[in-house]
């Protein structure tokens, strides 16, 4: 049998509704979404083989850990190219970007179709692939040890590789955000490049969808009043807005292109 590789509208909000609370049982979602059992338990099937959600005693629960990364690329997608719209908004031509690891930072570079001369620093060779299409992009990577599936370079060879620029505009996201607004991730090598991209650039861009406020990832390294601009679909929690307001940290929310629901 083929692997499943996209995913249902009902799928898509079936996973962020998991996302959020941790746990669902198939009974409670055959009720929201007004269809059989059977039809979740096929939606719930689909999404555990794909590693987006994991089947527990009547219902599905979060997987452990971090997931694959062609899989994260297809959760909240909607949200992700609202984000990478609204970031390459702001960004000019000729400007110097630095980009992280990550789907949102691939996204964004996907968005910056329409602009010119831009020099581009990245461990994500996703991203790297990407701006080689245009060609008045200059795209300068990375080298080390590739990390497979995730296709990026990690270690202390991706720290010094962005200690040497001084960029117009970092851009980054991050496994998640604690109440407290310390940044989180999953691994200490992804966390170190992104701090290694925040002191080496003037403009500092933290792209996040909603998620990121209730995903329980358990590396520390920095807060989210160090960047200049925090980017999100939504609006975020009332406290953390009132640490960005405090700490002059500029949020930016999309525009939404659909329901405003």
């Amino acid at each position: 049998m083929a692997r499943q590789t996209d995913i249902s509208g009902r799928q898509a909000e079936i996973a962020d509704l998991v996302q959020k609370s941790g746990f669902a049982s198939v009974e409670d979602l055959a009720e929201r979404f007004e269809v059989t059992t059977q039809t979740i338990r096929r939606d719930v099937n689909g999404l555990c083989e794909l590693g987006i959600l994991r089947r527990t005693h009547g219902g599905v629960e979060v997987p452990p850990g971090n997931i694959h990364y062609n899989t994260r690329k297809i959760l909240n997608l909607d949200a992700k190219r609202e984000i990478a719209a609204t970031a390459a908004g702001l960004i000019r031509n000729g400007q110097s970007l630095a980009f992280s690891i990550g789907t949102t930072p691939e996204i964004i570079m996907q968005a910056l179709g329409t602009h010119r001369d831009l020099r581009i620093f990245t461990n994500n060779l996703n991203v790297a692939f990407s701006a080689s299409n245009h060609a008045s992009f200059q795209v300068t990577i990375a080298g080390g040890r590739l990390r497979a599936g995730d296709r990026d370079v990690l270690g202390s060879a991706a720290e010094e590789f962005f200690s040497r620029y001084k960029v117009d505009i970092g851009i980054f996201g991050v496994a998640g955000v604690d109440e407290d607004g310390t940044l989180l991730d999953f691994h200490e090598e992804e966390a170190a490049a992104r701090q290694s991209i925040l002191a080496n650039c003037r403009q500092s861009f933290l792209v996040l969808d909603h998620t990121k406020f209730t995903r329980p990832a358990y590396v520390r390294a920095g807060h989210i009043s160090d960047v200049s601009h925090v980017i999100s679909d939504r609006p975020l929690p009332d406290a953390v807005a009132q640490m960005l307001a405090a700490s002059g940290t500029e949020t930016v929310l999309v525009e939404r292109t659909g329901d405003a629901a």
